[in-house]
């Protein structure tokens, strides 16, 4: 592992950018700043090396109007109806970012923090691992929570990240890494080609500001069946209203685990280039995300101009809305209780033209 400087923040302190590699042609840089990951290189199916996440090269554009890219995501991931939940008998108010709801940590959440960052080293390969305190009250959690991740790049081009967190007081915690990915490195203008399989066989739809409903719904007959390998670009546009509230594909599916520990979440196999990527969890759900939003505003590494769904996002967490869903796994962590996931993203090539 290596340590650089990646610019400042305005009021002086210093952003740090740990770069991983492995003797398989793999690199993984991130930066203290937002626990971000800025770069990901992997080799395509002719063993040429190739960016596969979006993001930017310098730090500016991370503080100025960057959509989570690579970013850590806390203290609570993705949405909360209304900004506010319930927990013992005390209604927490958040910060409301997302018109009248909350969106993955608020204002100011982990993803525009400055974390500290220091290298590991275990049998798998080398590690960093980014640690900060979220203060009592930061954007209207409650309890003072200590938050670790690791990213931790193996010799089989694993990316391992581990999270951990403690309180003083109840709260909640469902974390999250929002990298974009496009497996092509832009070869296409958009993901649409990349095939996707995700091991779910319900998902939870969402109301007109993508809220959950509370429902769980079977995917079968819809445009959310992605059980099988699945074009994104298959049904993205169907008329289908929950397409239309997401824009695309912005939801939570329920993964079908067979027990505790890791289970294979997702698949994505981009024929282009043959690059393959596993996501696996300890997570219940996952946020598969089609990057709707992008415009073609944001120009980011090597010049490019990110226009609609030139990168997509495969979210492990639990579910939106957790806080304030009974039916819904809790995000609820108490004192003397470590909150622990880990995701996998395991990446590979498909030979197969």
């Amino acid at each position: 592992m290596t340590r650089a400087a990646f610019g400042a923040l305005p009021d002086g302190r210093a952003v740090h950018a740990f770069t991983l590699t492995n003797a398989r042609g793999m690199e993984v840089r991130a930066i203290s700043f937002g626990a971000i990951i800025v770069s990901i290189t992997a080799p395509d199916r002719s063993g040429r090396s190739g960016d596969v996440v979006l993001g930017h090269d310098e730090l500016e554009p991370y503080l100025e109007r960057s959509p989570y890219f690579g970013a850590i995501i806390g203290r609570h991931a993705n949405r909360i109806g209304r900004a506010r939940f319930t927990l013992d008998d005390r209604t927490c108010q958040l910060a409301a970012n997302d018109g009248r709801n909350h969106l993955h940590g608020g204002h100011c959440g982990f993803d525009k923090q400055l974390w500290d960052g220091a290298h590991v080293r275990t049998a798998d390969g080398d590690g960093v691992v980014f640690s900060r305190i979220s203060a009592d009250g930061e954007e209207g959690y409650p309890g003072t929570l200590q938050v670790r991740v690791r990213y931790l790049l193996t010799a089989s081009n694993e990316l391992h990240v581990d999270y951990e967190a403690e309180t003083d007081a109840a709260t909640v915690v469902n974390l999250t890494q929002h990298s974009y990915f496009d497996l092509s490195c832009g070869q296409a203008d958009d993901v649409l080609g990349h095939r996707l399989t995700l091991q779910a066989a319900a998902y939870t739809p969402v109301d007109a500001e993508l809220i959950p409903t509370g429902a769980i719904v079977p995917v079968e007959g819809t445009p959310f069946d992605f059980r099988t390998p699945t074009a994104i670009g298959a049904r993205v546009n169907d008329g289908d209203l929950q397409l239309q509230h997401g824009g695309g594909y912005d939801h939570n599916w329920v993964l079908s685990r067979t027990g505790p520990g890791l289970t294979r979440a997702a698949s994505l196999v981009d024929p282009l280039s043959g690059r393959t990527l596993d996501a696996l969890t300890t997570e219940p759900g996952i946020q598969f995300y089609s990057g709707n939003q992008l415009d073609g505003s944001i120009t980011g590494k090597y010049g490019r101009r990110y226009s609609a769904r030139a990168g997509l996002c495969l979210e492990t967490q639990h579910f939106p809305d957790g806080p304030n869903r009974e039916n819904f796994p809790s995000p609820v962590l108490r004192p003397g209780r470590r909150f622990q996931s880990r995701t996998v993203f395991r990446f590979g090539v498909d030979a197969h033209r």
